[in-house]
């Protein structure tokens, strides 16, 4: 079973300031569904790991986040792909839970679903905190310029740590699975 592990606002879909509240606010990046489609038909099963601190915020409530994932399954169906699984961490960056990344209790729970080992399992983000979770748990780190991607690459060569040298970097989720898809072809 080969997972690919998708964060969610900057990688699939537009950033933006406070994150995004509703389903009429959600979207996409260009390419990133087809690109989801592409990797989904090529047998490889997409699971969203998405930090959502507006839910401890009130900014939004769960049917709401619930509605956007929805959406977004939707895209991805339509261009006729599938998304295996959606996790979120509902919590703030102050509230010492063991889900949010860059802490792998999110991962772990992936791991616990679908029984099998993250080892070698490609995490795709656009932040460090991604990259850290990933590194954490023996993932390939991939870091997509899109959303906060260009800064914290920026950032990373400015303060270099350890995540960043074993990172791939694309300039989209789309390039990611252009660059997959043409070495997995190679390869068989």
């Amino acid at each position: 079973m080969s997972l690919i592990l998708l964060d969610r606002d900057g990688v699939i879909n537009c950033h933006k300031a406070g994150g995004v509240r509703r389903a009429e606010d959600w979207q996409p990046l260009p390419g990133s569904v087809g690109a989801m489609a592409d990797l989904s038909r090529a047998g490889y099963q997409l699971v969203v790991v998405t930090n959502q601190p507006g839910l401890a915020r009130g900014d939004f409530q769960l049917e709401d986040l619930e509605a956007i994932h929805a959406e977004l399954r939707a895209r991805v169906e339509d261009a006729g792909g599938e998304v295996a699984a959606i996790f979120y961490c509902p919590h703030g960056p102050d509230d010492g839970c063991r889900c949010r990344k860059p802490a792998t209790g999110m991962l772990d729970a992936v791991e616990a679903e679908f029984d099998t080992s993250l080892h070698d399992c490609y995490l795709v983000g656009d932040r460090v905190q991604d990259l850290q979770a990933a590194v954490a748990k023996g993932c390939r780190a991939v870091l997509v310029r899109t959303g906060r991607g260009e800064e914290t690459l920026e950032a990373l060569t400015r303060a270099p740590e350890d995540c960043l040298a074993a990172t791939m970097v694309f300039d989209s989720l789309a390039g990611f699975s252009d660059f997959l898809l043409r070495t997995r072809g190679a390869s068989d």
